[in-house]
């Protein structure tokens, strides 16, 4: 039997407003939201007073490694830095060791993701195996639990598999994911092109893959009457591009990181690994581009691309495979935009856990009498430093390793369960 929870006197986002409240759950619900001073007898009682209670924030990103890439990551392990992130459900890429390209691969997922308190839903591939050769079975892949197909970690290489994709998906009501990337472009590129790379001496990844890719998916998605989602968006281009389709109507959607918007390619000059991931940090030009994608409602949604490596393989700046992690930070990088007062914080939600369920067409977590219990209690403006070396994954590549955040993520409920508590914050 689930114990009872009351969350005194704490500041609720209902919706779009902010309303100081006491919450009481039962059953894995909130059966009630009252008055903030209420005495009401509870198994738990948590004092609210300095923190906001959140809709369960939704990470449609991220790459858990598992199966096959264990190493790197497993789900329990991704799991559980989900859910320090304040984090209660994400969309988990299918390069994963197999591919998810079969039932087999989705049903072993979601049984061992069952038990974490994330709701965890697998992204199949486009085509078997991510070669860009075959079709997936979407049929059967969305029968066994798939929110979404993509290749993600690679693009889809010819524009008639993509054509094609996008018209038998949306027929089965499957959103598609773009990794948006033109091989023959990079060529071998691991930093952007231009002062990073020219610096360095390495080759660059130009903006063109990316803006060219993403400019043929929604040609490609208005062609076919269909629609298209642009992963991890980087550059001013892209932003354009997406920012004239949707003001033509079309059915295009998009992501981006927080790194894309608050960071740039002069961290990778240090040669620290750790910030190379793929799509590169870019621009001041391109930063503030994205920057304004995200406050113009051009950018659906904030994600992380959590993508877990070993430190080993993170400790050679040249050879290192690209990625960062994120699902921990990616709350608190995020609110700097709501302590700047650049965005509100019903604004910020509706980035990290509105849209990214409404684009994977999943149930609606909202804060409400009656309905499930998955709550992410935050302290605004609780100031700590990230330690990678505290944190729930398997790895260490931190881009805010060090750094000083506002804002953290220190208890988060499913299904009426506390799965997460920072015991050095209520032990402060």
């Amino acid at each position: 039997m689930k114990q009872t929870i009351l969350i005194r006197n704490v500041l609720a986002l209902q919706g779009n407003h902010l309303n100081r409240c006491s919450l009481f759950l039962k059953d894995g619900k909130i059966a009630e939201i009252t008055v903030p001073d209420t005495d009401l007898a509870a198994d738990t009682v948590i004092d609210g007073t300095n923190l906001t209670a959140l809709p369960g924030l939704f990470d449609m990103h991220v790459h858990l490694r598992d199966p096959g890439q264990t190493h790197k990551e497993d789900i329990l392990t991704g799991a559980a830095a989900a859910l320090a992130g304040g984090i209660t459900g994400v969309a988990c890429m299918p390069n994963t060791t197999p591919a998810i390209d079969s039932v087999d691969t989705v049903r072993y997922i979601l049984e061992k993701a069952s038990s974490t308190g994330v709701a965890v839903h697998p992204v199949g591939c486009i085509t078997n195996g991510l070669a860009g050769k075959t079709m997936s079975d979407f049929a059967a892949l969305k029968e066994a639990g798939i929110c979404a197909v993509s290749d993600d970690g690679r693009p889809v290489e010819t524009a008639e598999m993509m054509r094609q994709a996008l018209i038998k998906a949306y027929a089965l009501g499957i959103p598609v994911i773009s990794h948006c990337e033109d091989l023959s472009i990079i060529n071998g590129g691991i930093v952007n092109h231009g002062k990073a790379s020219e610096m360095l001496g390495v080759k660059g990844m130009d903006r063109s893959s990316e803006d060219y890719i993403t400019a043929r998916e929604i040609i490609l998605a208005a062609s076919t009457n269909t629609a298209i989602h642009i992963a991890h968006v980087s550059t001013k281009g892209s932003v354009e591009i997406i920012r004239q389709a949707k003001a033509h109507g079309v059915s295009v959607t998009c992501e981006t990181c927080p790194h894309y918007f608050l960071m740039t390619e002069d961290l990778v000059l240090s040669k620290d690994a750790d910030y190379r991931m793929n799509p590169p940090l870019r621009t001041e030009e391109d930063r503030k581009a994205v920057l304004e994608g995200v406050l113009d409602g051009t950018i659906d949604c904030i994600v992380t691309d959590h993508a877990p490596h070993s430190p080993k393989e993170k400790a050679d700046f040249l050879h290192a495979p690209n990625g960062v992690i994120g699902m921990e930070t990616s709350l608190a990088a995020s609110l700097k935009l709501v302590h700047a007062g650049l965005m509100t914080l019903p604004q910020l939600v509706n980035c990290m856990a509105v849209k990214p369920r409404q684009i994977l067409g999943l149930p609606e977590v909202k804060i409400a009498s009656g309905v499930p219990a998955e709550l992410t209690l935050v302290d605004i403006n609780y100031n700590w430093t990230v330690d990678p070396e505290k944190m729930h994954s398997k790895a260490k590549n931190a881009i805010w390793k060090g750094r000083a955040l506002k804002g953290k993520p220190v208890i988060t409920i499913t299904n009426g369960v506390i799965r997460y508590q920072d015991h050095a914050y209520f032990e402060k």
